[in-house]
């Protein structure tokens, strides 16, 4: 299959990351010396690297701050071969990500800052036909203004993309289920999946899960849904009755930031290149796994060729 020019077009918010990691054994209600590190971050923005990191053509379309900070972010991604054409800056544009890690480098708890999105809005407006008519297939944060994510229902739906839906914060994409509908795959965490169907996964088997959660995504007539489960792997579910389990890779945990963005990554560029959904399940644990194993929140460079992807 050959891309078309903006290949893969990310939409959503860009966050600097706060991390904080101690030096000895972490005390939750205690003082932990350690060190701090300031990262370029948030969902969309870490999935669009994952997505240029294995040589695709890719898009993002958002917004950043209007100082230096910003302009950072911005040419990083060009550095990355990322089309930024659409990339607004404008005051404030970067939400804020405050984490704390434990000594095993699993995350301890965090609090995020989000931007105003809205601005997004008028790139779509003005440019949506021209991003959209020219891509491959859409990835979007499912959290976003529901303005936005319907204009870009509306778009894929014009020029017949295929529509990833990826989460920030489930507790808000639960208000606009009746637009989950449109996209072709959710994308989200046991933890998500939880939040999205008001139900309590914790302690139930796989088997069990994939039952439940196909019950769950018939009700509520969404096409796909891809559930990772940490250590224990990821499934998917179909509305046609088909189900899917792929065991994760057994990696040293480094840190895992990120791992969940390069896992959508990879499921998305699998999805919109031709691959099954296990294959592109598998291409997306692949890809976390080279994130665990690292303190970079992103996934190394590849090229297409090495998973079969697409031909330029």
């Amino acid at each position: 299959m050959i891309q078309r020019k903006n290949g893969i077009v990310v939409v959503g918010a860009i966050f600097v990351d706060i991390k904080g990691f101690p030096q000895n054994t972490y005390i939750p209600d205690g003082r932990n010396a350690g060190y701090i590190e300031y990262i370029h971050g948030g969902v969309a923005r870490n999935v669009v690297e994952d997505i240029a990191n294995l040589g695709l053509n890719s898009t993002f379309v958002g917004i950043v701050d209007n100082m230096a900070l910003g302009k950072d972010v911005k040419q990083h991604l060009r550095n990355r071969n990322v089309n930024t054409d659409y990339m607004k800056s404008i005051e404030n544009g970067m939400g804020t990500w405050l984490a704390v890690f434990d000594h095993n480098g699993e995350l301890a708890g965090s609090v995020s800052q989000r931007p105003d999105l809205m601005p997004i809005y008028s790139i779509l407006e003005e440019s949506g036909d021209t991003i959209i008519e020219n891509c491959d297939s859409v990835v979007a944060e499912i959290d976003m203004d529901e303005k936005i994510v319907d204009k870009i229902v509306d778009l894929c739906r014009k020029y017949n993309k295929k529509l990833f839906g990826v989460v920030s914060n489930m507790n808000i994409a639960i208000e606009r289920k009746d637009l989950l509908k449109q996209f072709d795959c959710l994308i989200c965490n046991q933890l998500e999946s939880s939040i999205l169907f008001s139900r309590d996964y914790g302690e139930i088997s796989v088997e069990e899960l994939s039952y439940t959660l196909l019950e769950e995504l018939q009700k509520a007539e969404f096409n796909s849904l891809i559930v990772t489960l940490g250590e224990a792997g990821s499934l998917y579910v179909k509305n046609n009755g088909e189900c899917g389990f792929c065991q994760a890779r057994k990696i040293e945990v480094k840190d895992t930031t990120g791992a969940g963005d390069a896992f959508c990554a990879g499921a998305s560029a699998g999805l919109t290149y031709g691959k099954s959904m296990l294959e592109a399940m598998e291409l997306g644990s692949y890809l976390a796994s080279c994130v665990i194993a690292s303190l970079e929140n992103v996934c190394p460079c590849f090229m297409p060729e090495e998973f079969d992807i697409v031909k330029k």
